[in-house]
Formats: C-alpha cells, sequence, structure tokens
C-alpha cells in the first residue's frame, strides 16, 4: 500500500514522504494514529500545500534561531569551583551549573540543548554549544574559575 506520511516517523521517512509499506501496517498503525494517509491524488495535493507551510516555518524558526545565536555568542558565562591545591577541580563542571549561570545572564534554556564536547575538568576558558535549531547551534564562552 502506498502511503504519505503525515508525521516524522522513525526509520520509515520524513512527513509528506511516500512511502509503500505492507497493508496492516498502514491499517493498523499508521493511519489510525494520524501518521500517514492513503496515498491519493486529492491527499497528495493537500500534502505538498502542507509541506510549502511546514518548509515557510522552518525558515522561520531558523531566522529566529539564527538571531538568538547573535545575541547568545555575546554572552559570556562564569562558573566558580571548588579547586585542590593542584588546582584541579573536584568533579566537572555540570549542565546545571552552566543553565544556573545562564538563567543569571537573563536566558532560560533547557539542559537539553547543551552541547558539550567533552566534559569540564580544569579551569580555563571554554566554548559551549547550545543547540537552537537543528541547523542552528550557538557558541557561548564559558570561564571556569576558582572560589
Amino acid at each position: 500500500m502506498e502511503i504519505i506520511l503525515t508525521e516524522n516517523v522513525q526509520k520509515l521517512g520524513k512527513a509528506g514522504d511516500i512511502k509503500k509499506v505492507k497493508d496492516g501496517y498502514a491499517r493498523n498503525y499508521l493511519i489510525p494514529r494520524a501518521l500517514a494517509v492513503v496515498a491519493s491524488s486529492a491527499n497528495l495535493k493537500r500534502i505538498e500545500k502542507e509541506k510549502a507551510k511546514r518548509l515557510a516555518l522552518y525558515e522561520q524558526q531558523k531566522q529566529e534561531a539564527m538571531k538568538k545565536a547573535e545575541q547568545l555568542a555575546k554572552v559570556s558565562l562564569t562558573v566558580a569551583v571548588e579547586v585542590n591545591d593542584q588546582e584541579k577541580l573536584y568533579g566537572a563542571v555540570t549542565e546545571a551549573e552552566i543553565i544556573e549561570a545562564l538563567k543569571a545572564e537573563g536566558q532560560n534554556m533547557d539542559r537539553k540543548f547543551l552541547v558539550i564536547e567533552k566534559p569540564i575538568e580544569e579551569l580555563g576558558i571554554f566554548e559551549v554549544g547550545i543547540k537552537l535549531h537543528p541547523e542552528v547551534i550557538a557558541k557561548i564562552r564559558l570561564w571556569v574559575t576558582k572560589k
């Protein structure tokens, strides 16, 4: 059976894709959950219009994310941590500490958007990414200092 996906379905495709699936999978899972519709000419036209709207919304969100990334690029955070005699941190700088520093700067973010390549386990200056959009990652500067 040929279907048109109305939502992104993991391991099958993205919204607007035309896929050939088994009849039972389409009738019992995809169509009842409004994840897909039967591929017909009327549905194709409707999905094309929705795809154009979705693409315009996606581009608008991307532009907004780029503006926010420019604002965040100017932000410089400072996290003061406890260190031992050799100036080594007790543990690492956590995502929660970075989020608290962001809140102090007036930026509310969720920790799931943070992109940290490796754990921050020493004093210094680091770049931390914030994923604002699938194509936009803002970089902020993080200063790790001792208390």
